[in-house]
């Protein structure tokens, strides 16, 4: 997900320090009713890998269907577009995983996080001080949204509930709600509810809502937790994973099928998740939509009238036949064909680099004018994007279309097809997501190109890769970062230690990927796809694939000590540089066999000599060569963690030495003999290293060089650019 407040954090990861935390949080764990605890409230750095059969086991082609289905959702729903509300009836089946029997389940009722000021969602966001919530949106009067249960029943009867808060949130909160059932569903038994609920929608704010007409309806209806057994993600015991729905958090739920009839105004345009069964019927000045979607973990749907959609077809060894459709307004018809192509691009790309994409349909939809807070979502095979007037290729323009649209489409892969948890470990979905995002356009060579003629006539470089932009959006977090990557969504020091996720993580990535080659990280990442898909890994999953996967177990590890599961700097320099002549020196000196004594005069006029036939025979000869051989020393040091390092050292006569730096040494100190004088070092010659913090004390020159300087600068001015211009359109 991009989210505008997220570009918002990353301007400020460049702009200011950290804002701490000061929110207090109850350490303690409240223990869900029937004897099946919650998932820790503060859970992070999940270091032990799951079991083998986690979740069922590795999906092959063997099995009958994609994933091991838990939930089946039906709902019949209904949109007024004058009041912005869903009255629906759900019926919904689960399946008891485990050798337990289940009293009472978790529902998450998200759309109460807008109800009022005292859910957790917005108690925290007025503590992090974020109170306008995906930038400018601020709800008022008749602008709040909810979803209120009118009949809970289980086989007829009557099922009672109660709001619980898992993570010991405000008792205002209502995000999470608990269903005490009238018969305990058995070990391996299913249980069907059906619920008659009605939502508000709220004004389009974090992830769903409306704008006049205009209508996105997710994370809208009642949705079962997650009931994770042991060896699954961490899990010691059976647990309910319900977190209450947090600031910075997003989701977690099973996999399953969904049954979906829509109804709406007759004209609108309705699009969603999975594929539409037939036309849909009119009756009574409305019309119902029919939508059908197996093995993916939620559902959304927009729906607006005077949309338009694009579309086309896409196919790929191993993946069904794709419909491929954009729907978008008519201001911005000008984006509908370079979202519809970033889209099929990106289907290739990761169908290639991961594995095919499984689904028969993919939809973007692009947000009006003046809706732009619903752009960049995700939801399986469906997503939101960003609207532009004009589309100029080769401009910015084309990369914020390009950028978003693959990066939400690539959530499809990260948060739906791979089932990540989203509450407890961002990194596998918004950070892993995003590196694979960056190396899709590394392999387009498509980088960030700034052309106006101002900053040309400064002299800076009018484009930057996605890697380095990644590094500079990092500025601040990666040198001192607050929480380590694998920390959840809320227990964060600021809005800018969780907007970090996405740059740390494509920084580490990045670095790993320079440590092992690229053709292993290639074929560890095809590994994480066919080891996980439709299973729920954890981190600690995803380093076992990568140390499985590149061969490379000790260097794997490393990184994920250091930056996964910790908070370690890295920050290695150039001390300094030294370098002297090694003319002969006064004193006693055996010649042919005797100790004679040779005179500060006589070694002087030896030198002079010695030069002066040198120059006679080397007129063009450069500054800081000569008839003697130099002694040169340079030393370096290391600020915080160790990471394999290049240590290029250039001479006067244009000569150069190269010195891999690869061990755990605070510092070292490299000595040469040349027939010149040192006139530079560098670690890190071809910036590979971005996790560096400080990449202006990477270089050291004898005569003043502010290249190294100009050089960063001048990326991040540039950078700086690109980003007020996402913020414009994000």
């Amino acid at each position: 997900m991009l989210r505008k407040n997220k570009n918002l954090l990353r301007v400020a990861l460049i702009l200011s320090g950290i804002m701490l935390w000061g929110m207090a949080a109850s350490a303690a764990t409240p223990e869900a009713t029937g004897t099946i605890p919650f998932a820790p409230a503060h859970i992070a750095n999940i270091e032990v890998p799951s079991s083998p059969n986690a979740w069922g086991g590795q999906r092959t082609a063997k099995d009958k269907t994609l994933s091991d289905r838990i939930t089946t959702y039906a709902i019949q729903a209904a949109l007024n577009s004058d009041k912005h509300t869903v009255n629906a009836h759900e019926q919904m089946t689960w399946r008891n995983r485990s050798n337990l029997p289940i009293r009472a389940v978790y529902f998450h009722m998200y759309l109460n996080a807008f109800e009022g000021p005292g859910s957790t969602f917005i108690t925290e966001r007025d503590t992090f001080g974020s109170r306008g919530s995906r930038g400018a949106a601020k709800l008022k009067k008749g602008q709040w949204g909810y979803v209120d249960l009118d009949k809970v029943q289980e086989n007829g009867k009557p099922v009672t509930w109660k709001f619980v808060h898992p993570d010991g949130g405000p008792e205002t909160d209502h995000t999470v709600v608990e269903f005490d059932l009238p018969k305990a569903v058995p070990p391996h038994g299913t249980l069907t509810l059906d619920i008659d609920f009605h939502d508000k929608l709220p004004r389009v704010v974090e992830r769903t809502g409306w704008f006049g007409k205009f209508h996105l309806v997710a994370q809208w209806f009642p949705k079962i937790a997650v009931l994770e057994l042991p060896g699954e993600r961490g899990a010691t015991q059976v647990r309910w994973n319900a977190h209450e729905f947090h600031f910075h958090s997003e989701f977690f739920a099973d996999y399953g099928n969904y049954d979906m009839h829509l109804t709406v105004p007759k004209g609108y345009t309705v699009v969603a998740v999975g594929q539409q069964q037939g036309d849909p019927v009119a009756k009574g000045g409305q019309d119902t939509y029919h939508f059908v979607q197996d093995d993916v973990e939620d559902f959304a749907w927009m729906a607006a009238p005077n949309y338009k959609v694009a579309q086309t077809t896409w196919t790929f060894p191993g993946s069904p036949k794709v419909t491929v459709k954009v729907a978008y307004p008519p201001e911005y018809k000008a984006t509908a064909q370079p979202v519809l192509k970033a889209t099929t691009d990106a289907l290739t790309y990761f169908s290639k680099t991961l594995g095919a994409y499984p689904y028969p349909t993919v939809t973007a939809v692009v947000p009006p004018y003046n809706a732009s807070e619903a752009g960049g979502m995700e939801y399986p095979t469906f997503f939101t994007t960003e609207g532009m007037p004009k589309v100029t290729p080769g401009t910015i323009s084309q990369y914020i279309i390009d950028f978003v649209t693959i990066h939400e489409f690539g959530h499809g892969y990260f948060m739906g097809i791979l089932g990540s948890n989203e509450f407890e470990e961002p990194m596998l979905d918004e950070g892993m997501n995003e590196y694979w995002d960056d190396h899709m356009l590394r392999a387009r060579g498509q980088d960030i190109h700034i052309t106006t003629p101002f900053y040309r006539w400064l002299g800076i470089d009018p484009s930057v890769s996605p890697f380095v932009m990644e590094r500079l959006q990092g500025v601040g977090a990666i040198g001192q970062p607050g929480d380590s990557l694998d920390s959840n969504s809320w227990d964060r020091l600021s809005n800018m230690s969780y907007g970090s996720v996405y740059s740390r993580t494509v920084t580490t990535m990045h670095d790993l990927e320079q440590q092992v080659g690229q053709p292993a990280m290639e074929r560890a990442m095809k590994l994480y796809y066919d080891r996980w898909k439709f299973r729920h890994p954890s981190a600690a999953d995803l380093e076992q694939a990568l140390a499985d996967g590149t061969g490379q177990p000790k260097v794997v590890a490393k990184i994920f000590d250091q930056q996964v599961y910790g908070t370690d700097k890295v920050d290695d320099r150039v001390v300094k540089v030294t370098s002297w002549e090694l003319v002969p020196q006064a004193g006693t000196v055996v010649r042919d066999g005797k100790r004679v004594v040779i005179t500060h005069k006589e070694v002087r006029k030896e030198i002079a000599k010695a030069r002066k036939d040198w120059k006679a025979k080397h007129k063009n000869a450069k500054k800081g060569t000569g008839p003697y051989k130099w002694h040169s020393i340079v030393t370096v040091r290391r600020d915080g963690a160790p990471m394999p390092e290049t240590l290029l050292v250039k001479f006067a006569d244009g000569s150069s030495k190269t010195v891999k730096w690869n061990d755990d040494a605070r510092w070292h100190r490299y000595t040469w003999d040349a027939p010149s004088k040192a006139v530079s070092a560098e670690l890190d010659p071809k910036h590979d290293v971005l996790l560096d913090d400080n990449k202006l004390n990477d270089s050291y020159s004898v005569k003043a060089n502010g290249a190294a300087a100009r050089r960063w600068s001048s990326d991040a001015a540039a950078l700086l650019e690109n980003i007020y211009a996402m913020m414009v359109s994000l």
